[in-house]
């Protein structure tokens, strides 16, 4: 599918419309809030429209929503693109001067919220200069209004606007490893041809499925992985409102709900995996297969689980600029430790500083070109200058292919360590220690020795029935040093309880450095 084979004047509420020729009455949404068909969320989704549309909400302009995975997300979030307003899905785990960032910059006039993020965001929203509306899911205090009375009589038919497909659709705000968020807008044929292009092609989602995601909704790997492309192909999604950092959660869930297919984070299947006898306290019978992405899947991982489970992990890599994944392991053809290979529909580069391509097996920026890439960070002049070149989306990854055609991340380009005048990629030392039993999670990062040189520092968590000590750490250092090129190995190792992450489960080194 290209971009070319959808009408001029597309609206992407038709991922769900489509459903409503042939099976509206099924259930699409399953959740411990409400259990709804496709038809009830179509009627309630042209509800909010025509809410948002007595409001005098017009095309083009910002709607957020600052909610917990519950049903309203998703009839907000396909309202909004209904009337052809641009839906900014916020991440739920921020903090008040972020939001008032978020609201600033995208000048939103109706915020959308769920009571339990509430008190957050009330202290900043009676100075916001553009913000109109406050809509609350769930019990709304004095001169709010509540969403169930916001549609209460608002009915359930409604025209879509005459979107073009290049108009823009959805705003998401990255999770940022670097700190600094960034406004990243995608258009109404994004969302259709991400769907296809890997949704379907790739994974082969069929109808019969049923989806469920660690990742939340905000974030593009959930909107897509657990919304957008089973709808696409008529299949179900399972919403969870709670904190996908507690592993039993997830494990819960997928007992209870028996999804087909589960989106998770190398952290989420490392998390889960360190439940005692999780095979056996939860039927996880109804999987069929595992995905994996927000950061690489060290191999250790992926062959841990599959022993455990007999489940294959899909790992992939992609990216907010680009809307999902972009390169990917695929059914019948997975090379643990590896992203995988290009998607169809997309193409890759690895260049070097002065962006002449690399020879195959030699470090390289990633590079991607493909029609659902962004065009620019809203409002970030100067960083769109140095992401979006032309017909390519500098990535921020480094990269390598192998001889076999398969392409292996490096880590994030200012993450890279050079040592020794050699580059050394933390991702491998990070694999190599995962293979230790003794350790859980690590993450590697560069630090200063007594002569000024930078060398690699890995900050770890132990597994169970281990304990921090000097004897301990030296042995992790002597397992590098016999197991890798010892330039790579690491010179300190630092025990913590816990690694610095974004929302969606990328470690945040840059947190780390100079610890």
């Amino acid at each position: 599918m290209k971009a070319s084979d959808l009408p001029l004047y597309y609206n992407a509420v038709n991922i769900l419309e489509h459903n409503l020729d042939e099976r509206a009455g099924k259930t699409a949404l399953f959740s411990r809030e409400r259990t709804l068909t496709f038809q009830q969320i179509a009627s309630e989704a042209n509800q909010v429209g025509n809410a948002l549309r007595a409001m005098d909400v017009r095309m083009g302009e910002y709607v957020g929503l600052l909610s917990l995975d519950v049903p309203e997300w998703v009839t907000v979030f396909f309202g909004t693109l209904k009337v052809g307003a641009i839906h900014v899905g916020m991440n739920t785990l921020l903090t008040a001067p972020e939001y008032e960032f978020m609201l600033r910059d995208s000048r939103m006039r109706v915020l959308v919220v769920h009571q339990a993020l509430l008190p957050v965001v009330q202290p900043i929203l009676a100075d916001q200069p553009f913000l109109e509306h406050v809509i609350v899911i769930g019990e709304a205090p004095e001169g709010m209004t509540a969403y169930t009375d916001w549609i209460a009589d608002q009915p359930t038919t409604l025209e879509a606007a005459p979107t073009h497909r290049e108009d823009i659709a959805t705003l998401n705000y990255s999770s940022g490893t670097t700190g600094e968020p960034k406004g990243i807008p995608h258009a109404h044929k994004d969302l259709v041809l991400t769907a296809q292009l890997w949704g379907k092609n790739v994974l082969g989602l069929t109808e019969n499925d049923r989806t469920f995601a660690g990742a939340k909704l905000f974030f593009t790997f959930g909107t897509g992985g657990n919304l957008l492309f089973p709808y696409h192909v008529g299949a179900s999604n399972v919403l969870f409102s709670g904190s996908p950092r507690v592993a039993t959660n997830i494990l819960e869930m997928v007992d209870e709900f028996k999804p087909t297919i589960l989106y998770n984070s190398p952290t989420g299947y490392a998390m889960a995996m360190a439940v005692e006898n999780f095979t056996q306290k939860y039927d996880l019978s109804s999987l069929r297969l595992c995905v994996s992405a927000g950061e690489a899947l060290p191999e250790p991982i992926w062959h841990e689980w599959k022993q455990k489970t007999g489940l294959d992990i899909i790992d992939g890599i992609g990216s907010t600029e680009a809307y999902h994944i972009f390169i990917s392991n695929r059914p019948g053809d997975i090379r643990p430790g590896a992203s995988g290979k290009p998607v169809p529909g997309y193409k890759v580069r690895l260049v070097d500083e002065d962006f002449n391509d690399v020879p195959q097996g030699e470090i390289g920026n990633l590079l991607v070109n493909g029609e659902t890439v962004a065009l620019s960070y809203l409002h970030q002049y100067e960083k769109s200058r140095k992401t979006f070149l032309g017909e390519w989306l500098f990535t921020g990854d480094k990269y390598y292919q192998d001889e076999d055609g398969y392409y292996h991340h490096a880590g994030r380009s200012d993450d890279m360590l050079k040592v020794g005048g050699i580059w050394v990629s933390p991702m491998e030392v990070e694999a190599t220690l995962m293979r230790h039993p003794a350790v859980l999670q690590c993450a590697v990062v560069g630090k200063t020795d007594a002569s000024n040189l930078v060398k690699p520092k890995a900050f770890v968590i132990l597994n169970e029935g281990y304990t921090a000590s000097d004897e301990l750490a030296s042995e992790l250092i002597e397992f590098c040093r016999e197991n890798m090129a010892g330039y790579k190995r690491p010179r300190w190792v630092e025990f913590v309880d816990s690694l610095p992450q974004t929302a969606t489960g990328k470690i945040q080194r840059y947190k780390l450095r100079g610890r």
